[in-house]
């Protein structure tokens, strides 16, 4: 009698470990039971803003005739600039700057002996944004011929920027979704199963490089101002539930 009750009771624990073991074995799986995508949002566009720099200074010794000499240069290059088509809203003129020119001195034992007073130097920038890019991109590099009127101008390569950025954005997160959920619809139909319930999603770094570039992706993201013609792209991770 003692002997068939340990057999009886051996039994049910039996039955109990088996229960547990699958029940676990159930939950397991259905906690790994998600299907995890990555989708791509892409596209090329043209700038459509153009941003351009460049400074030009006047060195005298005679701080006022320094001043002189500078506004007049700048009277002569606002009137180039209008007459290429430039427009007085466009053109910004920032603060002009001063410096002293200083040179070292050394004697004749080749020690130093302090320094020597050349000159003041004034330097004034500008700085031009149009929505005509073509206009701008021609006078950044027609720019040389104020040498012919005697004035040393320091022009910089011009900068590109997207006025629209905010919805073209927007356009490439819904095209990184779609592209996400149908990666998502065709792994659970190869499976065999079916796609469940939305359980996370997650924006990837909005990367912005120059079309045809060897440009590389930064993990903080890449914003190309270098180009006129550039490329777009995001990604959105998205996790499933699957049945």
């Amino acid at each position: 009698m003692k002997n068939a009750v340990v057999a009886l009771i051996f039994s049910v624990a039996i039955v109990i470990s088996a229960f547990l073991l699958g029940n676990s074995i159930m939950n397991r799986n259905k906690a790994d039971g998600t299907i995890s995508v990555t989708g791509l949002g892409k596209t090329d566009f043209t700038s459509d803003l153009i941003v351009w720099e460049g400074s030009f200074s006047k060195e005298s010794s005679n701080l006022q005739q320094a001043y002189s000499d500078l506004e007049a240069d700048k009277t002569v290059i606002t009137d180039y600039l209008l007459s290429k088509g430039i427009t007085k809203d466009e053109l910004v003129f920032n603060a002009v700057s001063s410096r002293k020119n200083m040179r070292a001195k050394y004697n004749a034992q080749g020690e130093y002996a302090g320094e020597e007073f050349l000159g003041y130097v004034l330097t004034q920038s500008l700085q031009i944004d149009s929505k005509d890019v073509e206009k701008v991109e021609d006078i950044s590099r027609e720019i040389t011929e104020l040498l012919n009127k005697g004035i040393q101008f320091y022009s910089q390569s011009p900068r590109y920027y997207y006025t629209k950025l905010a919805d073209l954005k927007i356009e490439m997160i819904s095209e990184a979704t779609a592209d996400a959920k149908e990666r998502a619809e065709k792994i659970a139909e190869n499976s065999g199963g079916e796609l469940g319930d939305l359980l996370s999603a997650d924006m990837g770094v909005f990367q912005i490089i120059g079309q045809n570039s060897n440009e590389e992706y930064s993990w903080g993201g890449t914003y190309n101002t270098s180009s006129k013609e550039k490329t777009a792209s995001i990604t959105m991770k998205l996790t499933y539930d699957a049945n």
